[in-house]
């Protein structure tokens, strides 16, 4: 009997370690791919699993199947001749996905869209979404910024010029799912300061268009007003409301559409004193349908909050190299912050979100002039979260030939508020990283399961960086995972790359040897 009772036990907890336990698999280094290649994981494609890979001036589609094992790579030979692809970008779908680049040939900018099957291969003709004319100099960067709605039935690209100061003109091309075009416009929005600009840029379920006009003291200086525009589909006249933003300065200002609560969130960091240490949270929530704000609060970072995200600085300067990567809405209206500490020092000076040139990961306009961009009077800019403080797009990674630049990554600072506003609950992943050079082995990815958030990171052990996990509940409740099972040596994970491809199930690229390769791990 107490036989039985202990085989009862074992198949019972057996079967917990089985449900719970992760399985990885690798796919083999490509052998054929130089050691200086671009990459991005595409998604999951009817079972196959697509990563678009570029070296120089040769692109391809890499189709891998349920074993991470090499089924087709397809070359990308739908380019034109000397052509350099200046952007690209992917919206996917359970069966395809639109392969989205941008090149410029001889005084024509274009942007260009190609459906892409699970094979890797061209699904029809590549469609031309717009053109740019009369380009009076090379460009060094994209000019078009691609945004897609939440349920990826829009799709808009467009592009701003700045010409005349006082009143910027944002022409943009929407497409719905099969890229039929339901409009193109031309839209004025006007400058009334001088230090006015234009941040982050949005596409809502119903195909409009939503932006921020920012206002900062002085250039490369904090926010001090905030202006939400609005251009709903089918129409040339934006709407433009104030945000209320009294006595106080922002920085690293993001916006986050509500679809199902038909609601936008504004929200940034604060401090109560221009370029002063971050002092807490500002969000405004605004009701679409009734065009008026429902919500305008802050919240101010306790001493007890700080004493437990600061690293070995002071309680004041605790939040000063923290920088939001991801908003998460709720269902009942309320939403997730989740920001992260990054900064980096090179021949021994240590560069905070002040001296950074693009403190923000949204491109500021005012620094086009001379560096490329300016000069015809357009500008790109950022279309997600997911970015660092130093992912400046003229290669600020590069300090110079004998120098050394550190990047660092510390600890993660999450809060949760409620639909009214109220902060819920707080809580903090630690982790302490640091990289020479390259910052593809610090930061996080994650992994929205619905029931829980996983965070995928490297702890750094010795010389080695081991990939780890930990879990957060809807509660604010987070536990430490056991290390992932089958870890082989040689692998260096790069989680802040990862794609999620399911409900449980991550893409993480990977280095082995100096080559780049991939790893499926599900949970």
């Amino acid at each position: 009997m107490k036989r039985s009772f202990l085989l009862v036990l074992l198949v019972f907890f057996g079967g917990i370690i089985a449900v719970s336990a992760q399985k990885i698999v690798y796919s083999e280094p490509d052998r054929d791919d130089p050691r200086t290649l671009n990459f991005e994981v595409v998604g999951k494609i009817s079972g196959k699993y697509l990563i678009y890979k570029n070296a120089r001036d040769d692109h391809f589609f890499s189709v891998y199947d349920a074993e991470m094992k090499l089924s087709n790579k397809v070359k990308v030979d739908f380019l034109p001749d000397r052509a350099r692809v200046l952007g690209t970008d992917f919206i996917t779908y359970p069966d395809f996905t639109y392969f989205i680049y941008q090149y410029q040939l001889k005084n024509v900018y274009y942007i260009m869209a190609a459906k892409i099957g699970a094979d890797g291969k061209k699904m029809g003709e590549a469609m031309q979404l717009d053109t740019t004319a009369g380009m009076g100099y090379t460009a060094n960067n994209r000019i078009y910024t691609v945004v897609n709605s939440e349920d990826k039935q829009k799709m808009a690209a467009f592009k701003v010029s700045t010409r005349n100061e006082k009143e910027h003109v944002v022409t943009s091309c929407v497409f719905d799912k099969e890229l039929k075009q339901l409009e193109k416009v031309r839209i004025a929005i006007a400058m009334p300061d001088r230090n006015d600009y234009l941040g982050e840029f949005g596409i809502d379920n119903d195909g409009n268009l939503i932006c921020l006009r920012e206002s900062s003291v002085a250039t490369n200086e904090s926010i001090n007003k905030v202006s939400l525009v609005i251009k709903p589909l089918g129409s040339i006249n934006p709407t433009i409301s104030e945000i209320k933003v009294k006595a106080i300065f922002l920085d690293d200002t993001r916006i986050k559409i509500d679809n199902l609560n038909k609601k936008i969130l504004i929200t940034s960091f604060f401090s109560k004193q221009k370029r002063g240490n971050i002092d807490g949270l500002y969000y405004s929530l605004w009701d679409k349908q009734t065009n008026t704000e429902t919500l305008n609060a802050v919240t101010v970072f306790s001493e007890e909050f700080r004493a437990d995200v600061k690293g070995e600085g002071s309680l004041k300067t605790a939040f000063n190299d923290f920088y939001l990567k991801n908003l998460i809405l709720r269902r009942d209206g309320g939403f997730m912050m989740i920001a992260e500490s990054a900064y980096m020092s090179s021949r021994g000076n240590t560069f905070n979100r002040w001296d950074m040139m693009n403190r923000s990961p949204f491109f500021n306009p005012y620094l086009g002039s001379g560096l490329g961009f300016g000069l015809g009077g357009y500008y790109p800019y950022g279309s997600g979260l997911n970015a660092y403080p130093w992912g400046s797009p003229w290669g600020m990674n590069n300090m110079g030939p004998n120098s050394v630049t550190r990047y660092f990554s510390d600890n993660v600072a999450i809060i949760s508020f409620e639909p009214n506003g109220k902060m819920e609950w707080s809580n903090i992943i630690r982790k302490t990283q640091y990289d020479d050079n390259t910052d593809n082995y610090i930061g996080y990815g994650i992994i929205n399961s619905g029931d829980q958030i996983r965070f995928m990171f490297n702890i750094q052990d010795k010389r080695s960086n081991i990939l780890t996990d930990q879990s957060l509940s809807p509660q604010g409740q987070i536990d430490r995972n056991p290390t992932i099972k089958n870890l082989e040596r040689g692998y260096d994970f790069m989680p802040r790359h990862s794609k999620q491809t399911g409900s449980r199930q991550a893409i993480v690229p990977c280095m082995y040897r100096g080559y780049t390769c991939f790893a499926k791990i599900d949970y």
